[in-house]
């Protein structure tokens, strides 16, 4: 590898822990608070959900049942004639980033390549792309282009490092009907840049029944890995770049890192202004850039800069999908912004590029909210504490559930000198009554404002609470208000 190694980059950062542990997070991503993102791609073809590619070859899987069912059993016709059917023929990025922006997204991110190894840009290094098949289109590019002329930071995600074990069930076969024994197109050589050359995997997980490597110990894949991803980014040079996963690869991951950030180093006097998320929790690890949590959230206020990354429904578009109502974004949104953290919404793409009305009605009430409480999210900043009441969501990945607010739950965020307090729940009686703003706080307020309306509050400051009466002519939308408490 050590050739590959030395076409990355120069600049501020070496290819080390020690040295990309020095990263600070650009002021954007600080700011920014909430971003969308377009997790598409071929196995939206289906709409029939995540990890399509993978379990069409896992014998008994719905979308295995599906697949023969709809196009014929996976020895015959398998994941590399789906790809073909993807034509992207409605995709509109720019109508779709306006969309995007007026929902109050303040960066995006395009899938770039998932573990079903198709890349959605003119891959330098593989021919198993959308510039070259499906939609014979640069789908990543014309993401970056919308984007960056709207002026809104663009990130990719790659979901590559793990395509190699993932995809190993397309080198088995039935064990019982009409095609047992017969070998999945997978074990077909004519396809094996594209299924891989992994029979080892597929080894080791029909024994263990379960995926034994995330990221396979293949050092050729390793150098596969790298080629792609630094293509990736010297054709498109993102803002983010999204690993799923821990830092691949150990030292092949890090020069990744280091490229990413010395190539925006190179764009912005000297001064990196990207940003590398990856998912291991280790301080050791996120310190390289930001950690991202996968459908959870921090149990608290983190000392380091954090994202959630979750969907309206599944990853993938699925006819099956039960979507989370605009109350749960906006909930989520404002618990994430509390305790420091961004959040990263994937909203589902039909194959064509349009999105369903359903998530159109969800932005459009989002964009609704945002006009009015935006305030209270963008370039905030933690409280001394995060919050109050009841309410509390279990921290850590995967830990993602619709949580029962009531009026005594409080989401607290600061600019400026000003606290914003985030009632969860409409009061019945009319009154935010705030435990954490008393006069035994230390904290005097002056005034307080409601988002959206334009008369101060009347308000009395009690020893142990802080006694607010919202207006009357105020009423419950069903989303959380936003109070602006300004201190003498």
């Amino acid at each position: 590898m050590d050739e590959y190694f030395k076409t990355i980059q120069k600049g501020p950062f070496e290819a080390t822990w020690e040295s990309l542990r020095q990263f600070k997070c650009p002021q954007w991503f600080l700011d920014a608070k909430f971003g969308i993102w377009a997790h598409w791609g071929p196995q939206s073809v289906p709409m029939y959900g995540d990890w399509y590619a993978r379990n069409i070859y896992r014998e008994g899987e719905p979308q295995y049942y599906y697949h023969w069912r709809k196009y014929g059993h996976p020895s015959k016709v398998g994941y590399k004639d789906i790809v073909q059917m993807w034509k992207a023929e409605r995709f509109n990025p720019e109508e779709l980033i306006d969309l995007y922006i007026k929902a109050g997204a303040k960066y995006f991110v395009a899938q770039a390549v998932h573990h079903d190894n198709f890349d959605n840009w003119n891959s330098r290094y593989h021919r198993w792309n959308a510039v070259n098949m499906g939609p014979k289109k640069d789908i990543v590019g014309m993401w970056c282009r919308a984007a960056r002329e709207r002026g809104l930071p663009f990130g990719v995600s790659e979901h590559l490092a793990a395509s190699f074990s993932w995809f190993a069930p397309s080198k088995g076969h039935d064990t019982k009907g009409p095609y047992k024994g017969v070998p999945y197109d997978g074990n077909d050589p004519a396809y094996e840049d594209f299924y891989h050359a992994n029979k080892e995997e597929y080894e080791l997980e029909k024994k263990h029944g379960k995926i034994v490597n995330w990221y396979s110990p293949n050092p050729e894949w390793h150098k596969k890995w790298f080629l792609r991803i630094k293509d990736l980014i010297d054709q498109y040079e993102p803002d983010l770049l999204y690993s799923d996963g821990g830092v691949p690869f150990g030292e092949v991951g890090l020069h990744i890192v280091a490229h990413l950030y010395n190539t925006s180093a190179k764009n912005h006097s000297g001064i990196n202004q990207a940003v590398y998320t990856q998912k291991d929790t280790r301080p050791e690890v996120y310190t390289v850039g930001v950690l991202d949590i996968e459908r959870g959230a921090a149990e608290d206020i983190l000392s380091h800069p954090w994202q959630t990354d979750t969907c309206l429904g599944g990853w993938f578009y699925d006819v099956r999908a039960v979507y989370k109502t605009p109350q749960q974004v906006i909930e989520m949104l404002i618990d994430i912004v509390s305790k420091g953290g961004n959040l990263l919404l994937n909203i589902p793409q039909k194959p064509d590029g349009t999105l369903d009305d359903e998530c159109l009605y969800i932005l459009d009430e989002i964009a609704k909210w945002m006009r009015v409480n935006g305030e209270g999210i963008y370039a905030t900043r933690p409280w001394i504490r995060y919050g109050e009441g009841p309410t509390k969501g279990q921290g850590g990945a995967f830990q993602e559930k619709k949580l029962e607010w009531t009026q005594e739950d409080f989401r607290f965020t600061q600019k400026d000198g000003k606290i914003f307090a985030f009632q969860m729940k409409y009061p019945g009686d009319h009154k935010a009554i705030i435990k954490s703003l008393g006069l035994s706080s230390g904290i005097f307020v002056k005034k307080i404002k409601l988002l959206g309306f334009e008369d101060e509050l009347e308000f009395d400051q009690l020893e142990n609470a802080l006694v607010i009466k919202l207006p009357e002519k105020w009423y419950d939308t069903g989303y959380p208000h936003c109070f602006c408490i300004e201190q003498n």
